[in-house]
């Protein structure tokens, strides 16, 4: 009975471990398709994907509406998406990783919200990053609606440096942009309180957006 315990706590912490170092992002080049990926952004893409890829398996992919998702393909590193219209890219997904047991045993999950482009000002994911102006240098991270003050935004800049600012009490950040390339923003918040993630009841949820765009 023990040995089963302990490997099966050790399969949790493992899950758990996973579901907090990924992050889901999208990337899209001009008004072409967007790419989905699973991983850790500060890291080059394997090109088979990341070892978690296969959990990323259907991402809800679209520009305003969530109601009419685009079709996904499924390529070695990524999931393309067939955007048809032009403006940013959305992504959601609670489907990634399977709820595992936190502290005292309550089940916990991950959500996982993505965004490509900074032309729109309007949110439309429940955690997102939003330019305050259309192509601005400085975001406002939004929580259901509302800004969301000292929230840790980690930007990976297109030669991979990363480091982390805190959102002010308007829940706004000014990113340095001194590179061409592509910019990856990152920021995570945790929420107690019953939800359901993945078709199950969970006690607390991780939940976690990016933003990419290109200068």
């Amino acid at each position: 009975m023990l040995k089963i315990t302990t490997l099966a706590l050790s399969s949790a912490l493992m899950l758990a471990g996973a579901a907090q170092a990924h992050e889901v992002w999208v990337e899209r080049d001009g008004a072409g398709p967007a790419r989905v990926y699973l991983g850790e952004p500060a890291d080059p893409v394997p090109a088979n994907g990341d070892p978690e890829f296969p959990n990323l398996k259907a991402p809800v992919v679209f520009t305003t509406d969530r109601g009419a998702p685009a079709a996904l393909t499924r390529k070695a590193d990524h999931i393309e998406a067939a955007v048809k219209t032009p403006g940013d890219v959305r992504v959601q997904d609670d489907n990634v990783f399977a709820p595992w047991k936190g502290d005292g045993d309550k089940l916990e999950g991950a959500a996982y919200y993505a965004r490509a482009g900074r032309a729109e000002t309007a949110t439309k994911l429940d955690l997102e990053i939003a330019p305050v102006t259309a192509n601005s240098d400085t975001f406002v991270v939004v929580w259901k609606g509302q800004p969301l003050a000292d929230a840790s935004v980690n930007i990976v800049n297109p030669d991979r440096w990363q480091k982390s600012f805190k959102t002010d009490a308007a829940g706004k950040v000014a990113v340095p942009t001194s590179l061409k390339g592509r910019y990856l923003l990152a920021v995570s918040h945790p929420v107690d309180g019953e939800a359901t993630i993945g078709g199950k009841p969970v006690a607390k949820v991780y939940h976690t957006s990016t933003l990419t765009f290109v200068k």
